[in-house]
């Protein structure tokens, strides 16, 4: 029991590192991630009544806690070097991880039934989030905005609604605002005058929307799930890089990087079905 709940709390790390680096990665949601591998229901669940079962909860998200922050300051470090040097074969990486985990993802949300009309909801919000996005794409392309307290709380405020909404990426709003390279410059420089107002603007949104959110999964289980596949779908189109010589011997790599994702989704799908922990 000693080792199953040893290797539960790894797991659980492993799962706050993946979704800490995509809250911050451009493309990525931290709030899908953290749907496809099984934690957002019970994470919303917990921020909205924060007092009912407060010690279990606690200690249940605490080793996503610590791999959601070392998520996001390992990536504040590696992110350039990254990105420079293979970007397009990294992102086909994430992608694959999200196919390996739809499979959960598609499981979970037929929990508790599901009809045609569940399925409509994905199809109409996978195509109205596409849209949403690719208009949003364009109309903040060159935009920037002043580097201040204020801004920053709203920059934390955009990661919020990124881990509350599934899907939402808030790193591409903040690459268009012109905002992410201080970002990750002022995370792995420790400047508190970015890290303090972006952990108000963060937590704030995310205290203020999670009973809402909380609410709609108690009256509209599958409704809200499905909705939350559809803009997954759609937030993996808007990442795929379409701009690449996929004929390349980078393209066979991006085939690579994809399948080695999808393994490794499959993988950890397995171990939380093997190693699920009683709630």
């Amino acid at each position: 029991m000693k080792d199953k709940n040893l290797f539960d709390w790894i797991f659980r790390f492993i799962k706050g590192m993946f979704i800490g680096t995509g809250a911050i990665l451009p493309g990525v949601s931290g709030g899908a991630l953290a749907a496809v591998f099984g934690i957002y229901e019970r994470m919303i669940a917990f921020i909205a009544n924060i007092t009912k079962d407060f010690k279990k909860n606690f200690f249940y998200f605490l080793p996503v806690g610590i791999g959601g922050v070392l998520g996001v300051f390992l990536l504040s470090f590696a992110l350039s070097y990254f990105f420079e040097k293979a970007e397009t074969q990294i992102i086909w990486f994430f992608i694959g991880c999200i196919i390996g985990i739809l499979p959960s993802l598609f499981k979970q949300a037929s929990k508790k039934g599901k009809t045609s009309k569940h399925t409509m909801i994905l199809i109409v919000t996978a195509v109205a989030a596409t849209t949403f996005l690719v208009v949003v794409e364009q109309s903040l392309i060159g935009q920037t905005i002043p580097l201040n307290f204020f801004t920053w709380v709203v920059a934390g405020a955009i990661f919020g609604l990124g881990m509350i909404i599934p899907g939402l990426s808030p790193s591409n709003f903040l690459v268009f605002l012109g905002m992410y390279q201080p970002m990750t410059d002022g995370i792995k420089n420790g400047d508190w005058s970015v890290i303090i107002p972006m952990a108000i603007g963060g937590i704030g949104i995310v205290l203020l929307l999670s009973k809402l959110v909380n609410y709609i999964f108690k009256v509209a289980y599958a409704g809200l799930y499905h909705f939350i596949i559809g803009v997954v779908f759609a937030s993996t189109i808007m990442i795929i890089p379409t701009n690449f010589d996929y004929l390349s011997v980078g393209g066979f790599v991006c085939i690579l990087t994809c399948i080695i994702g999808i393994v490794l989704g499959l993988w950890m799908d397995k171990l939380e079905e093997t190693y699920k922990p009683e709630n």
